[in-house]
């Protein structure tokens, strides 16, 4: 797969490229485009008022044109210049390679972009979302390394059984609300199921709370003061409807805090209350007070029993940084703390992020586990222990030994050797004809292999994804359904062309075309069409023909009364080219 020159994209490892799909622009209708231009007008008219200074600022810096869809390859060759890069992928992607985009400084851009219908809000995610939402708000310094660093946090919090099916169920719905011609009861289905979902979801996990987090901010969030409150969220920022909507006094704005990981969210309807930061800054306190309730932080057995809910592969981090990642089966506690655990299936050791030879998935394909904790009867914990120390309990190479745990956990056998980190602690004890033990059950017995035991205290740390990424193959993601192209008909294509026939009038690559006669056509064949008429106006006031655009102006009056629901649409449009022209005739 090829990208636009970018060096941030360079270091993007294999399991986050299987998520890219290339952005085939030549894709995008005349009607997209005409969409694309609608909102981007509106946008910049309305948010210069209630948006974030930095908005308007962006978008010239991250190279968003208000007239044309951003093209890929042009914005990267301009993120560079801010230390991103942007990649186009398909809708939704999993929770965490989102987030781990984010550590790695590339914006996730859905590169499908919303049908008409829908030009207010969709749920489903959208280049209008990503590259009129999220892109220029990463401008700002202070923004863009809260993003990243809660791209680099978020990626390690750890998930349960059913945030992945939640997340599914999200994606199917907005892939088929989206989609031409979906039965309204296909819909109703889909947001029952999400309800029914978000309804017995259980405790929420660590991914959950801080999607929250991400959702409030990210994506719903307001700064300033919730008297005076600026808009900054990707969400509101490419949602010509709630950007309106939240700035009213049927949404509540309240403070920004840690609250806001417990406040769940609706993502199929409007959201009855926001969360104002007091500045960008607040955003990364905020988000450090959440790390430190997390098992990354935490650790401990509670932070070994997440992983063990959440079915996926981890990493635990032991006091002596040595690093176990695998799927974790299993824990044995005493006193509230972990005195073994066990990994089933492939397992690798590292330290410092970087695998142990040795001790690859190849060597523990069947797992790993071992004891934790001091030996009983002691307070020097063999971590803790110099060589003299070691030596001087007979734990040393060619020994045969019989050691006790705290908690009932026993191993004999020979040593054969350890394993020391670059600052000469001792991280892996190595046994032959081995034993292990927790009162009369048998944990672990040797034939012909060797048993490597961790030391380590405790559990420091314990948190989603390998420790090493190269440890373990990743490009393993299947995806359940792909979004739905919609299959155009003869008139759909004719009225594509009549889209196409007045933008390249507008941009002067075909003057020769008769505005008349595509207007006539559209009042004839597709009366219930509102943005082409719109674009004819604006031509027909830029001409001058005020004869023309009355007639444009008396046919949307029309369009309005057939459809109530776009009046307000046409009317803005009309608006923003009636304030170009007297702008236009004030200077």
């Amino acid at each position: 797969m090829t990208y636009a020159s970018n060096p941030v994209l360079d270091k993007l490892p294999a399991h986050l490229q299987q998520y890219i799909k290339p952005q085939d622009y030549n894709e995008y209708s005349a009607i997209d485009q005409a969409v694309w231009r609608y909102v981007m007008r509106k946008n910049v008219d309305y948010l210069s008022k209630v948006a974030h200074a930095s908005y308007l600022d962006g978008l010239q810096k991250t190279g968003i044109s208000i007239n044309h869809i951003p093209n890929m390859y042009g914005m990267n060759r301009i993120l560079k210049e801010i230390g991103w890069a942007a990649v186009a992928v398909d809708g939704f992607i999993p929770p965490s390679a989102f987030m781990e985009f984010q550590a790695y400084n590339v914006l996730v851009i859905a590169s499908d972009i919303r049908q008409l219908d829908h030009i207010e809000y969709t749920p489903a995610p959208d280049i209008i979302h990503e590259g009129a939402g999220h892109a220029p708000i990463i401008a700002n310094p202070e923004y863009s390394e809260y993003l990243r660093r809660f791209g680099e946090i978020g990626s390690k919090a750890i998930s349960n059984a059913k945030d992945y099916e939640l997340y599914e169920a999200v994606r199917h719905l907005s892939i088929i609300k989206e989609a031409h011609g979906t039965p309204q009861d296909e819909i109703d289905k889909a947001e029952k199921h999400i309800e029914d979902l978000q309804n017995n979801m259980g405790e929420p996990s660590e991914i959950a709370l801080i999607r929250n987090l991400h959702w409030w901010t990210v994506e719903y969030g307001l700064i300033g003061t919730p008297e005076n409150p600026k808009i900054y969220g990707a969400g509101l920022l490419s949602s010509i409807g709630e950007s309106a909507w939240c700035m009213t006094d049927k949404v509540k704005k309240k403070p920004y805090s840690i609250d806001a990981a417990y406040t769940s969210f609706d993502i199929t309807q409007p959201q009855p209350q926001l969360f104002v930061t007091p500045d960008f800054a607040y955003l990364s306190q905020v988000l450090e007070e959440f790390a430190n309730t997390m098992a990354l932080r935490k650790g401990g057995l509670s932070g070994i029993k997440k992983l063990i809910a959440s079915k996926e592969l981890g990493t635990i981090e032991l006091s002596t940084g040595l690093q176990i990642s695998g799927n974790f089966d299993s824990v044995i506690e005493h006193e509230d703390k972990p005195v073994f655990f066990q990994a089933k299936g492939p397992t690798a050791l590292s330290f410092r992020d970087k695998e142990l030879v040795g001790h690859s998935i190849k060597q523990h394909a069947s797992g790993f586990g071992s004891p934790l904790g001091k030996l009983k009867g002691m307070n020097l914990a063999i971590e803790d222990m110099s060589p003299l120390d070691l030596k001087a309990y007979n734990i040393f190479e060619g020994q045969q030994i019989s050691l006790e745990f705290e908690g009932h956990i026993k191993i004999a056998g020979e040593i054969i050797t350890g394993t020391r980190n670059l600052q000469g602690d001792i991280i892996l004890v190595t046994f032959k004809d081995c034993t292990v033990t927790h009162k009369d059950k048998v944990l672990f017995k040797s034939k012909e292999e060797l048993y490597s035991m961790a030391v380590g205290q405790d559990i420091s740390s314990a948190y989603n994804g390998p420790a090493d990424l190269n440890s373990f193959d990743l490009v393993t993601h299947e995806v359940s359904s792909m979004t739905i192209k919609s299959e155009g008909n003869a008139s759909q294509t004719q009225l594509e062309q009549f889209y196409e026939q007045v933008r390249h009038f507008r941009e002067g690559k075909n003057i020769t075309i008769s505005r008349h006669k595509v207007f006539e056509a559209i009042r004839e064949n597709y009366p219930s069409d509102w943005l082409l008429p719109v674009e004819l106006y604006e031509l027909a006031k830029e001409n001058g023909d005020h004869e023309f655009a009355h007639e444009i102006s008396v046919h949307l009056q029309t369009v309005k009364l057939n459809n109530p629901k776009v009046g307000h649409l046409i009317d803005d449009g009309l608006d923003l080219v009636n304030h170009k022209f007297q702008t236009k005739k004030q200077n």
